[in-house]
């Protein structure tokens, strides 16, 4: 019990410092809010970015097997048709008798510290009647039915049932749809990846843990199409990058877990799945997946488009539909990730200090140009200088001359700015070097303009 006392507080500081300091804002927050949104602020959208171009530097720009989409967000229902979203992408729902309200039974069930893996909604009703389970309010559920978590919505002016569309819950589909144009265009030997990144969206019933679980994120996801019979050298090769990848994103390996997920546990068209696992302050939960999903989708889109998925292979006779890996990555959970991690309290000089301890290459902000006085005008002359020399290197570099130098070294670290560059007196009147004060040692080194620059 104190354990998890002392989780929900680092939890609960984390959110604090997140919006004390600009990274993330409640969705709608000066009307109230809407449940399961969130904005992201200034320094927040940044570390997102650098969270995304690191991924996409790593798992498409370094690599000649890898090629990039953006498919539209709404697509043709048929898509998800084949896909079976309309009819399986669902949750498990159950409502308050009181008060309507409706949650996840699967959540409220493990809540209570009952497993739920592999039950049916049947049994889940009668694990729930057999042991009192209650709502979250104190009050009597209802049984538990399904919920499909997808957001409908309709194309043009007339809605019908020919017009109805939905918010995609994932990109992978608009990977698939365009498998056969990215290989008619390349040709690309297999195997092959195609990758995308962006918004999905899904109408969860009981979104919560901060960013964690919400009804709008942002998708990191490749199809890696490969020969059927050669699909576990690829699956083993990219669950390798996938570790490289958390690494390059500073998540300390002892929190990072594989699972391999059973057979009864898996998605129908998986044929192995890999779930990697955090230790968040929330508990040990899902982080990202790699799943090998033969040659469900392709198939799917042949069989409904009537359109051939065939691949066929350089030189010889061989033709046939690509199996798929999938690795699938969520930015928001990568991002709740990499605050966890960052988020340190330490003491210097006897105080209290907190300090988020991002690898450099994510900070939101690299570097802060201060002048030691900001009542002094050649100090703020030459701090102006360095700072645009600075900022038109590296583009994301604060200017801080607010309050005393000791009030802007704590604001910088509580964001995470790996080093603080103070403009003295000694840099005008004698050698010319400036004071670089690093993020987590504290310790200060005095170096040249040109050396800082370069």
């Amino acid at each position: 019990m104190a354990n998890q006392q002392i989780k929900n507080e680092r939890m609960e500081a984390i959110v604090s410092l997140a919006k004390r300091r600009g990274f993330i804002y409640q969705g709608s927050d000066v009307y109230g809010g809407l449940s399961g949104t969130w904005d992201y602020g200034p320094l927040g959208v940044t570390l997102k970015r650098n969270i995304m171009q690191l991924w996409w530097k790593m798992f498409v720009d370094s690599r000649d097997d890898m090629y990039g989409v953006d498919a539209a967000i709404l697509m043709n229902q048929k898509v998800w048709q084949a896909s079976g979203h309309v009819d399986t992408f669902t949750d498990p729902l159950v409502e308050d008798m009181e008060t309507k309200q409706r949650f996840r039974a699967d959540h409220l069930l493990k809540d209570a510290g009952y497993s739920v893996d592999g039950l049916t909604l049947a049994e889940m009703t009668k694990l729930i009647q057999d042991n009192d389970v209650k709502s979250p309010n104190g009050n009597a559920l209802s049984d538990v039915r399904t919920f499909n978590m997808m957001f409908t919505t309709t194309v043009g002016p007339v809605a019908d049932d020919k017009s109805i569309s939905y918010l995609r819950p994932e990109t992978a589909q608009g990977i698939f749809t365009n498998f056969r144009n990215v290989v008619d265009a390349f040709y690309p030997d297999l195997p092959f990846g195609i990758a995308q990144q962006g918004k999905a969206f899904r109408n969860e019933i009981s979104p919560r843990d901060f960013v964690f679980r919400s009804r709008e994120f942002e998708q990191m996801e490749i199809e890696y199409f490969v020969h059927p019979e050669k699909w576990a050298e690829s699956f083993e090769a990219l669950l390798k990058d996938t570790h490289d990848f958390l690494t390059a994103l500073g998540l300390p390996a002892e929190n990072v877990h594989e699972l391999e997920v059973p057979e009864n546990d898996r998605a129908h068209y998986s044929k192995r799945t890999i779930d990697i696992e955090f230790d968040f302050p929330i508990g040990r939960e899902e982080l990202m997946g790699i799943a090998y999903r033969t040659d469900f989708d392709l198939s799917n889109i042949q069989r409904v488009a009537g359109k051939s998925m065939d691949y066929s292979v350089k030189g010889t006779n061989e033709k046939f539909i690509p199996h798929v890996i999938e690795p699938s990555f969520g930015v928001e959970r990568a991002l709740m990730a990499v605050l966890s991690s960052a988020y340190t309290e330490d003491e210097v000089n006897g105080d209290k200090r907190i300090v988020m301890k991002f690898p450099a290459h994510l900070a939101p902000v690299k570097y802060c140009v201060s002048p030691l006085l900001k009542n002094k005008p050649e100090l703020v002359a030459k701090a102006r200088e360095v700072y645009e020399l600075l900022k038109k290197k590296h583009g994301n570099v604060m200017w801080d001359d607010n309050g005393n130098i000791g009030k802007r070294y704590r604001r910088q670290d509580e964001i995470g700015t790996p080093y603080c560059v103070v403009i003295d007196f000694d840099t005008i009147e004698n050698d010319g070097l400036v004071s670089v004060r690093d993020r987590d040692t504290t310790e200060q080194k005095r170096i040249s303009i040109e050396e800082l620059i370069g």
